[in-house]
């Protein structure tokens, strides 16, 4: 008895779905292998969430600074003197505890099968979601990655001190545009930043002793309050002084009136291109431009984390997210 055509085209298909699955990320990629994957995550992070808020914009800065350096391969959770970890610009990184907790959960349930980078990504995005912004599907698969090295996060990572050539030049080189840059960035409508990181725009903007002109004066009068000239920089102000809390749109409209925090984000509204995207998201209709925000952000998001993945045969699943097999 012959074989049907219609049982090669079958064969076909799953040879393609399974290269598919080990060249690509995919969504749903653990709904045979670990069913219980995301809900998993997302309990480990309601439950962080609940005793401390504050964890969310962690998270979720958490992502960004690994996607950043090697792409998203969760190399930033390694510890060590020389690792991605121990860089100056991620020392006050947080939220590695939540990672951990949810690793040690799924080796329980699923052992060997669920990487720390995926982990990070979904993380990141149930942190969004619990901060009353969108969610989206994560698409996974990723490998974790076995290289971690702190001369590559300067470099790399975007600063607060960054002009926007220079982070259209860090964006760009991990593939991604104007738009995505503005998009991204309004990841600042949640989260705080110490005083350290601004002070010099208060007092001595570009070693001249005077303040940031751009800055809004009754809101310079605010962070002098709160960021004295000789204090230790340690206390926090919030990215976004109406809502810091909640995500929303409330973070351009700070940069439309001169009362961003960081300069590389008030910048933002110097340049031109970059103004046309705060200005849309910035404008006066809250309720529609809230939701083209949450749509962007969350395409942006799936853009960014699928910087460099490692799929496949590449890389390895770690048995524990901060440190190599």
């Amino acid at each position: 008895m012959g074989i049907s055509s219609n049982y090669w085209v079958l064969l076909l298909g799953i040879a393609l779905q399974s290269v598919h699955s080990q060249e690509g990320l995919s969504n749903g990629y653990y709904s045979s292998s670990c069913p219980e994957a995301e809900s998993i995550v997302r309990s480990t992070v309601e439950y962080h969430f609940k005793n401390d808020p504050s964890i969310a914009p962690a998270l979720l800065r958490l992502h960004f600074h690994d996607c950043f350096v090697q792409g998203c391969d969760g190399s930033v959770l390694i510890t060590g003197s020389s690792s991605e970890r121990s860089a100056f610009p991620n020392l006050g990184l947080r939220g590695f505890q939540v990672i951990e907790d949810a690793k040690s959960q799924l080796e329980l349930s699923c052992p060997g099968v669920v990487s720390c980078a995926d982990i990070v990504a979904l993380a990141a995005r149930d942190a969004v979601d619990l901060s009353d912004g969108p969610s989206w599907k994560v698409p996974t698969g990723r490998r974790d990655g076995r290289i971690s090295s702190s001369s590559q996060v300067t470099s790399s990572l975007p600063s607060p001190l960054d002009s926007v050539y220079v982070q259209r030049q860090k964006f760009a080189a991990k593939g991604l545009d104007d738009h995505d840059l503005v998009t991204l960035v309004g990841a600042h409508t949640i989260g705080k930043t110490d005083c350290r990181f601004f002070k010099y725009r208060l007092y001595n903007f570009t070693r001249t002793g005077n303040s940031d002109p751009t800055i809004n004066q009754p809101f310079l009068a605010q962070l002098k309050s709160v960021c004295p000239q000789n204090g230790d920089g340690l206390n926090e102000v919030p990215l976004d002084k109406d809502t810091p809390d909640k995500f929303d749109v409330s973070f351009f409209k700070n940069l439309r009136d001169g009362t961003g925090v960081l300069e590389s984000d008030q910048r933002l509204w110097d340049d031109a291109a970059t103004r046309e995207v705060v200005r849309k998201y910035a404008g006066t209709f809250r309720g529609l431009l809230g939701l083209r925000f949450d749509h962007e952000f969350s395409q942006a998001m799936i853009k960014m984390s699928s910087i460099e993945v490692k799929t496949g045969y590449e890389g390895e699943i770690r048995e524990v997210c901060y440190k190599f097999n």
